[in-house]
């Protein structure tokens, strides 16, 4: 899974906005791969940096490989556990002897998601926290964050509740050692990842931070972001990306937008890759990548959008494309 550390490289120009097009997804099946399938573009209104115009060649004989493969952690590239099989690890390793490189794109900030990535060997580029944050593994160093103001986040949590009733709420700090701060009330739906409590919800705006997190005592996560998507429109970013885990974070902002500033770092873009994953906020990355695949245990959302379907994360999904494609 290693990666040769990134090359430094000017911010590229402002790409025109485009419209998404529905998708048709094919399952993964055994023998050669799926062609590309028509053109798509999209990209989130407001970034703070649009990625390149996406283009998606059809390969002659109806095949192809990608210089980079972007997968997210949880749910796709990992299993119960935050284990990652060997089955998996072969593939990235086919398609990183291919010439492919692999970057992580994961909901998780920075602090929440270091020690998992150096435990499974990962070096070089990954996205976090949304796609507010590039970071290198190899030198520790935040290549570039994006914060939510505290005062538009306070905003909106208001707003939210004036449709919805008391959230209960918790942030995640900026930086290479904030923390995930909670409110009383609030429960963290991952219970690998480290939170500290505080006395009341004032105390969360200590410090910048990235993202806030929001759950409620009875909406679904789906009614929820919904709800939530609504009442601060124009404020934040709102997106799912896994159970109990409904997120604001900076206008614009998601993996697609991080994602597309780590592979110009990298010298490739939309053209040269191939995307996994499995929740809502896989969708505009899915659909910034010249092939998005979506596992099988996938949210109807990302299902409706993806190319490709193949199996669940606890069922080697992602090694199974790899496997195809680069080998």
């Amino acid at each position: 899974m290693a990666l040769l550390p990134a090359r430094p490289s000017p911010a590229p120009p402002e790409a025109p906005p485009h419209t998404p097009h529905a998708h048709t997804p094919v399952l993964t099946q055994p023998g050669p791969a799926q062609p590309v399938l028509a053109q798509a573009e999209a990209e989130a209104d407001s970034a703070p940096w649009r990625a390149p115009t996406r283009e998606r060649p059809r390969p002659a004989g109806g095949r192809r490989t990608y210089g980079l493969v972007a997968t997210d952690l949880d749910g796709t590239l990992l299993r119960a556990g935050d284990r990652v099989s060997a089955r998996t690890r072969a593939a990235l390793e086919l398609a990183r002897g291919a010439g492919a490189r692999h970057i992580v794109v994961t909901g998780r900030p920075v602090p929440g998601v270091r020690g998992l990535l150096a435990a499974l060997g990962y070096e070089g580029i990954a996205v976090c926290g949304q796609g507010a944050q590039v970071y290198d593994t190899a030198s520790g160093r935040m290549l570039s964050a994006l914060t939510l103001d505290r005062e538009t986040a306070a905003t909106a949590l208001g707003k939210i509740e004036a449709e919805t009733g008391a959230l209960y709420a918790a942030v995640d700090q900026d930086g290479t050692d904030g923390h995930t701060l909670i409110e009383p009330g609030y429960r963290m739906a991952h219970p690998t990842l480290p939170a500290r409590p505080v006395p009341h919800r004032d105390a969360l705006w200590e410090r910048p931070i990235a993202k806030v997190l929001v759950r409620h005592p009875e909406l679904t996560d789906d009614e929820l972001a919904a709800t939530a998507r609504l009442a601060v429109d124009g404020l934040a970013t709102v997106t799912m990306a896994g159970p109990g885990t409904v997120e604001l974070q900076p206008l614009g902002v998601t993996k697609a937008t991080g994602l597309a500033r780590a592979a110009e770092l990298l010298g490739l873009g939309p053209a040269d890759t191939l995307a996994f994953g499995d929740m809502p906020n896989d969708v505009p990355m899915l659909q910034w990548a010249a092939h998005g695949v979506a596992m099988a245990n996938s949210h109807p959302e990302l299902l409706a959008v993806a190319d490709e379907i193949t199996t669940s994360n606890e069922e080697d999904g992602v090694a199974r494309v790899l496997e195809r494609v680069y080998g």
